[in-house]
Protein backbone atom coordinates (compact mmCIF):
# COMPACT_ATOMS: atom_id res chain seq x y z
CA UNK A 1 0.00 0.00 0.00
CA UNK A 2 3.04 2.54 0.79
CA UNK A 3 4.52 1.78 -2.75
CA UNK A 4 0.40 2.34 -4.37
CA UNK A 5 0.67 5.59 -2.53
CA UNK A 6 4.15 6.88 -3.06
CA UNK A 7 3.81 5.98 -6.88
CA UNK A 8 0.60 8.12 -7.06
CA UNK A 9 2.16 10.79 -4.91
CA UNK A 10 4.72 11.05 -7.75
CA UNK A 11 2.26 10.50 -10.63
CA UNK A 12 0.56 13.77 -9.18
CA UNK A 13 3.86 15.75 -8.49
CA UNK A 14 4.90 15.39 -12.04
CA UNK A 15 1.76 16.04 -13.50
CA UNK A 16 1.66 19.52 -11.09
CA UNK A 17 5.16 20.05 -12.65
CA UNK A 18 4.10 19.50 -16.36
CA UNK A 19 1.45 21.55 -16.00
CA UNK A 20 3.53 24.31 -14.37
CA UNK A 21 6.03 23.99 -17.22
CA UNK A 22 3.80 24.16 -19.69
CA UNK A 23 2.14 27.46 -18.19
CA UNK A 24 5.25 29.20 -18.08
CA UNK A 25 5.79 28.71 -21.68
CA UNK A 26 2.73 29.96 -22.68
CA UNK A 27 2.37 32.48 -20.80
CA UNK A 28 3.29 36.29 -22.17
CA UNK A 29 5.59 37.96 -19.99
CA UNK A 30 3.87 41.25 -18.08
CA UNK A 31 4.35 44.22 -19.94
CA UNK A 32 6.66 47.04 -18.98
CA UNK A 33 5.30 49.90 -17.74
CA UNK A 34 6.55 53.18 -19.97
CA UNK A 35 7.74 55.93 -17.64
CA UNK A 36 8.18 59.61 -18.78
CA UNK A 37 11.48 60.56 -18.64
CA UNK A 38 12.37 63.52 -16.52
CA UNK A 39 14.15 67.24 -17.25
CA UNK A 40 17.15 67.90 -14.68
CA UNK A 41 14.37 70.28 -12.95
CA UNK A 42 11.68 67.83 -12.37
CA UNK A 43 9.72 68.54 -15.03
CA UNK A 44 8.33 65.49 -17.83
CA UNK A 45 9.92 65.37 -20.37
CA UNK A 46 8.50 66.32 -23.60
CA UNK A 47 11.26 68.29 -25.44
CA UNK A 48 12.01 67.72 -29.23
CA UNK A 49 10.92 67.84 -32.41
CA UNK A 50 7.55 66.59 -33.62
CA UNK A 51 5.13 66.58 -36.19
CA UNK A 52 1.39 66.47 -36.66
CA UNK A 53 1.66 65.22 -39.93
CA UNK A 54 -1.73 62.92 -40.81
CA UNK A 55 -4.69 62.83 -43.07
CA UNK A 56 -7.06 61.85 -40.50
CA UNK A 57 -9.50 65.09 -41.11
CA UNK A 58 -10.66 67.72 -38.29
CA UNK A 59 -14.10 66.78 -38.68
CA UNK A 60 -15.86 63.17 -39.78
CA UNK A 61 -16.81 62.65 -43.63
CA UNK A 62 -20.09 62.91 -44.39
CA UNK A 63 -19.72 58.79 -45.85
CA UNK A 64 -18.53 58.03 -42.55
CA UNK A 65 -21.36 59.35 -40.27
CA UNK A 66 -21.87 57.82 -37.22
CA UNK A 67 -18.49 55.41 -37.79
CA UNK A 68 -16.27 56.41 -35.38
CA UNK A 69 -13.22 54.42 -35.94
CA UNK A 70 -12.26 51.88 -38.90
CA UNK A 71 -11.01 48.50 -38.87
CA UNK A 72 -7.48 48.00 -40.10
CA UNK A 73 -9.16 46.98 -43.48
CA UNK A 74 -11.02 49.66 -43.61
CA UNK A 75 -8.13 52.19 -42.72
CA UNK A 76 -5.61 51.07 -45.36
CA UNK A 77 -8.25 51.55 -48.36
CA UNK A 78 -9.23 54.81 -46.91
CA UNK A 79 -5.40 56.08 -46.78
CA UNK A 80 -4.85 54.37 -50.61
CA UNK A 81 -8.30 56.71 -51.44
CA UNK A 82 -6.78 60.11 -49.84
CA UNK A 83 -3.88 59.58 -51.23
CA UNK A 84 -5.34 59.47 -54.72
CA UNK A 85 -7.42 62.04 -54.38
CA UNK A 86 -4.95 65.03 -52.80
CA UNK A 87 -2.19 63.70 -55.61
CA UNK A 88 -1.57 67.19 -57.16
CA UNK A 89 0.17 65.23 -60.13
CA UNK A 90 -2.79 64.47 -61.44
CA UNK A 91 -3.71 65.69 -64.97
CA UNK A 92 -7.63 64.89 -64.97
CA UNK A 93 -10.40 67.51 -64.78
CA UNK A 94 -8.67 70.17 -66.91
CA UNK A 95 -6.37 73.04 -67.22
CA UNK A 96 -8.47 74.73 -64.39
CA UNK A 97 -8.23 72.09 -61.91
CA UNK A 98 -4.81 71.19 -62.72
CA UNK A 99 -4.57 75.01 -61.76
CA UNK A 100 -6.38 74.75 -58.49
CA UNK A 101 -3.47 72.09 -57.60
CA UNK A 102 -1.13 74.61 -56.99
CA UNK A 103 2.34 72.97 -56.39
CA UNK A 104 3.31 69.44 -57.29
CA UNK A 105 3.10 66.26 -55.15
CA UNK A 106 6.85 66.55 -54.45
CA UNK A 107 6.53 70.03 -51.99
CA UNK A 108 3.32 68.59 -49.94
CA UNK A 109 4.19 66.65 -46.48
CA UNK A 110 1.30 65.93 -45.30
CA UNK A 111 1.21 62.20 -44.26
CA UNK A 112 0.25 59.15 -45.29
CA UNK A 113 -1.38 57.85 -42.25
CA UNK A 114 -4.39 58.12 -40.42
CA UNK A 115 -3.78 58.69 -36.89
CA UNK A 116 -3.21 55.18 -34.87
CA UNK A 117 -6.42 55.01 -32.83
CA UNK A 118 -8.35 54.76 -36.23
CA UNK A 119 -10.10 57.51 -35.71
CA UNK A 120 -12.22 59.11 -38.51
CA UNK A 121 -12.09 62.15 -37.60
CA UNK A 122 -9.62 64.50 -34.78
CA UNK A 123 -12.36 65.63 -33.04
CA UNK A 124 -13.43 63.49 -30.05
CA UNK A 125 -15.84 65.22 -28.80
CA UNK A 126 -19.10 65.89 -30.29
CA UNK A 127 -19.08 62.17 -30.88
CA UNK A 128 -20.60 62.89 -33.81
CA UNK A 129 -16.89 64.04 -34.68
CA UNK A 130 -18.35 67.63 -36.35
CA UNK A 131 -18.05 71.06 -35.02
CA UNK A 132 -20.65 72.37 -32.86
CA UNK A 133 -22.93 75.05 -34.97
CA UNK A 134 -22.15 78.72 -35.07
CA UNK A 135 -23.69 80.94 -32.75
CA UNK A 136 -26.23 83.17 -34.99
CA UNK A 137 -23.73 86.22 -33.92
CA UNK A 138 -20.56 84.55 -35.20
CA UNK A 139 -22.91 83.51 -38.30
CA UNK A 140 -23.57 87.23 -39.05
CA UNK A 141 -19.99 87.83 -38.39
CA UNK A 142 -18.58 84.94 -40.66
CA UNK A 143 -20.87 86.43 -43.35
CA UNK A 144 -20.00 90.10 -43.25
CA UNK A 145 -16.16 88.97 -43.51
CA UNK A 146 -16.65 87.30 -46.44
CA UNK A 147 -18.85 89.56 -48.04
CA UNK A 148 -16.21 92.29 -47.03
CA UNK A 149 -13.62 89.82 -48.90
CA UNK A 150 -15.56 89.64 -51.95
CA UNK A 151 -15.73 93.13 -52.16
CA UNK A 152 -12.10 94.30 -51.25
CA UNK A 153 -10.02 91.12 -51.68
CA UNK A 154 -7.27 93.12 -54.19
CA UNK A 155 -7.69 97.15 -52.54
CA UNK A 156 -4.59 96.63 -50.59
CA UNK A 157 -2.09 93.83 -49.48
CA UNK A 158 -3.97 94.49 -46.06
CA UNK A 159 -6.75 93.36 -47.77
CA UNK A 160 -5.25 89.52 -48.45
CA UNK A 161 -5.15 86.41 -46.29
CA UNK A 162 -3.08 86.45 -43.60
CA UNK A 163 -1.06 83.24 -44.88
CA UNK A 164 -0.31 85.03 -48.16
CA UNK A 165 1.23 87.72 -46.34
CA UNK A 166 3.51 85.49 -44.22
CA UNK A 167 1.90 86.41 -40.92
CA UNK A 168 -0.06 83.60 -39.74
CA UNK A 169 -0.42 79.69 -40.25
CA UNK A 170 -3.14 77.30 -39.08
CA UNK A 171 -0.30 75.05 -38.06
CA UNK A 172 0.98 77.77 -35.39
CA UNK A 173 -2.56 78.28 -34.14
CA UNK A 174 -3.78 77.65 -31.31
CA UNK A 175 -4.74 75.26 -31.71
CA UNK A 176 -1.87 73.71 -33.67
CA UNK A 177 -3.47 72.22 -36.64
CA UNK A 178 -2.02 69.48 -39.39
CA UNK A 179 -1.67 71.15 -42.73
CA UNK A 180 -0.47 70.38 -46.19
CA UNK A 181 3.34 70.62 -45.03
CA UNK A 182 5.81 71.48 -42.51
CA UNK A 183 4.18 70.41 -39.28
CA UNK A 184 7.25 70.08 -37.23
CA UNK A 185 7.44 72.01 -33.91
CA UNK A 186 10.25 71.95 -31.89
CA UNK A 187 9.41 72.36 -27.72
CA UNK A 188 12.50 73.35 -25.81
CA UNK A 189 12.15 73.44 -21.82
CA UNK A 190 13.71 75.74 -19.34
CA UNK A 191 12.93 76.22 -15.51
CA UNK A 192 10.09 77.83 -15.39
CA UNK A 193 9.04 77.86 -19.29
CA UNK A 194 7.98 75.66 -22.10
CA UNK A 195 8.91 77.00 -25.40
CA UNK A 196 7.19 76.23 -29.20
CA UNK A 197 8.58 76.92 -32.11
CA UNK A 198 6.14 76.34 -35.27
CA UNK A 199 8.08 75.40 -38.47
CA UNK A 200 5.75 77.03 -40.69
CA UNK A 201 6.17 81.20 -40.63
CA UNK A 202 8.67 79.93 -37.49
CA UNK A 203 6.11 82.00 -34.78
CA UNK A 204 7.39 80.82 -31.35
CA UNK A 205 4.93 80.68 -28.06
CA UNK A 206 6.68 81.43 -24.85
CA UNK A 207 4.99 78.96 -21.89
CA UNK A 208 5.18 80.18 -18.32
CA UNK A 209 4.86 77.97 -15.62
CA UNK A 210 5.16 80.05 -12.49
CA UNK A 211 1.26 80.58 -12.06
CA UNK A 212 1.04 84.85 -12.94
CA UNK A 213 -2.35 85.40 -14.33
CA UNK A 214 -3.65 85.96 -17.52
CA UNK A 215 -3.43 89.71 -18.64
CA UNK A 216 -7.22 90.02 -18.35
CA UNK A 217 -7.80 91.46 -21.97
CA UNK A 218 -5.83 94.85 -21.22
CA UNK A 219 -3.09 93.21 -24.08
CA UNK A 220 -4.68 91.15 -26.80
CA UNK A 221 -1.69 88.98 -28.98
CA UNK A 222 -2.62 87.29 -32.07
CA UNK A 223 -1.57 84.05 -30.20
CA UNK A 224 -3.47 84.56 -27.35
CA UNK A 225 -1.67 84.82 -23.43
CA UNK A 226 -0.42 81.34 -22.68
CA UNK A 227 -0.22 79.90 -19.00
CA UNK A 228 1.03 76.44 -18.29
CA UNK A 229 1.25 74.47 -15.46
CA UNK A 230 1.50 70.57 -14.99
CA UNK A 231 -1.11 68.03 -14.15
CA UNK A 232 1.13 64.74 -13.34
CA UNK A 233 3.06 64.49 -16.57
CA UNK A 234 0.56 66.56 -18.67
CA UNK A 235 1.87 69.94 -19.63
CA UNK A 236 -2.00 71.88 -19.58
CA UNK A 237 -1.61 75.26 -21.54
CA UNK A 238 -4.43 77.49 -21.02
CA UNK A 239 -4.83 80.98 -23.56
CA UNK A 240 -6.80 83.97 -23.52
CA UNK A 241 -6.77 87.20 -24.63
CA UNK A 242 -6.99 86.59 -28.12
CA UNK A 243 -6.99 89.59 -30.49
CA UNK A 244 -9.56 87.63 -32.84
CA UNK A 245 -7.20 88.92 -35.89
CA UNK A 246 -6.43 85.64 -36.75
CA UNK A 247 -9.74 83.68 -35.81
CA UNK A 248 -9.64 80.18 -35.55
CA UNK A 249 -13.07 79.00 -37.45
CA UNK A 250 -14.89 82.09 -36.48
CA UNK A 251 -13.70 82.59 -33.14
CA UNK A 252 -13.38 85.78 -31.61
CA UNK A 253 -11.53 87.84 -28.59
CA UNK A 254 -13.82 85.43 -26.18
CA UNK A 255 -11.87 82.31 -27.34
CA UNK A 256 -10.75 80.32 -24.92
CA UNK A 257 -8.74 77.54 -25.24
CA UNK A 258 -7.00 74.48 -22.88
CA UNK A 259 -4.40 72.60 -24.56
CA UNK A 260 -2.92 69.59 -23.33
CA UNK A 261 0.61 68.05 -24.44
CA UNK A 262 1.10 64.00 -22.72
CA UNK A 263 4.47 61.79 -23.59
CA UNK A 264 2.36 58.82 -23.61
CA UNK A 265 5.40 56.64 -25.07
CA UNK A 266 9.21 57.38 -26.30
CA UNK A 267 8.39 58.51 -30.02
CA UNK A 268 4.51 59.60 -29.45
CA UNK A 269 3.40 63.26 -27.56
CA UNK A 270 -0.72 63.46 -27.36
CA UNK A 271 -1.50 67.01 -28.39
CA UNK A 272 -5.50 67.80 -27.41
CA UNK A 273 -7.28 70.78 -27.36
CA UNK A 274 -10.19 71.63 -25.98
CA UNK A 275 -12.09 75.43 -27.84
CA UNK A 276 -14.21 77.28 -26.08
CA UNK A 277 -15.97 80.05 -27.17
CA UNK A 278 -19.55 80.62 -26.35
CA UNK A 279 -20.17 83.76 -28.91
CA UNK A 280 -18.89 81.56 -31.97
CA UNK A 281 -19.86 77.39 -31.16
CA UNK A 282 -22.97 76.67 -29.39
CA UNK A 283 -20.85 74.44 -26.97
CA UNK A 284 -17.02 73.77 -26.48
CA UNK A 285 -15.53 70.79 -28.44
CA UNK A 286 -12.25 68.89 -28.33
CA UNK A 287 -9.92 67.15 -30.59
CA UNK A 288 -6.70 64.99 -30.36
CA UNK A 289 -3.70 64.91 -32.64
CA UNK A 290 -1.14 62.00 -31.95
CA UNK A 291 1.89 63.46 -32.98
CA UNK A 292 5.56 61.92 -33.64
CA UNK A 293 8.77 62.21 -32.78
CA UNK A 294 10.94 63.45 -36.19
CA UNK A 295 14.29 63.83 -36.68
CA UNK A 296 16.14 67.83 -36.42
CA UNK A 297 16.82 70.08 -37.16
CA UNK A 298 14.34 72.40 -38.32
CA UNK A 299 15.26 74.71 -41.40
CA UNK A 300 14.25 78.22 -41.37
CA UNK A 301 10.82 78.76 -42.82
CA UNK A 302 11.66 81.89 -44.65
CA UNK A 303 8.35 82.99 -45.39
CA UNK A 304 8.82 85.85 -48.14
CA UNK A 305 11.90 84.77 -49.63
CA UNK A 306 10.48 84.89 -52.92
CA UNK A 307 7.03 85.39 -52.38
CA UNK A 308 5.95 87.21 -55.46
CA UNK A 309 2.22 86.30 -54.93
CA UNK A 310 1.12 89.62 -52.89
CA UNK A 311 2.77 91.74 -55.53
CA UNK A 312 1.49 89.78 -58.89
CA UNK A 313 -2.28 89.69 -57.69
CA UNK A 314 -2.46 93.43 -56.26
CA UNK A 315 -0.45 94.55 -59.97
CA UNK A 316 -2.89 92.28 -61.91
CA UNK A 317 -5.66 93.87 -60.19
CA UNK A 318 -4.79 97.51 -60.94
CA UNK A 319 -4.18 96.34 -64.84
CA UNK A 320 -7.67 94.97 -64.55
CA UNK A 321 -8.83 98.21 -63.15
CA UNK A 322 -7.05 100.16 -65.88
CA UNK A 323 -8.34 98.30 -68.71
CA UNK A 324 -11.61 98.15 -67.19
CA UNK A 325 -11.40 101.79 -66.84
CA UNK A 326 -10.25 102.20 -70.79
CA UNK A 327 -13.12 100.30 -72.28
CA UNK A 328 -15.78 102.60 -73.69
CA UNK A 329 -19.14 102.59 -71.92
CA UNK A 330 -22.11 100.88 -73.22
Amino acid sequence: MIDGFRTASCAVTAFLFAAALAAGQTAKPAAKTWSAPRTPDGQPDIEGIWTSATITPLERPADLAGKPTLTEKEAVEYEKKQLAQNNRDRRDGGADADLGRAYNEFWYDRGTKIVGTRRTSLIVDPPDGLIPALTPEAQKRINDRQEFAQQHAFDGPEDRPLAERCLSWVTAGPPMMPSAYNNNYHIVQTPGYVTILSEMIHDVRIIPLDGRPHLGGKIRQWMGDARGHWEGNTLVVDSADFNAKAPFRGSDQKLHLIEKFTRVDANTLLYEFTVDDPTTFTKPWTAQVPMTRSEGPIYEYACQEGNYALKGVLAGARAEEKTAAAEPRQ
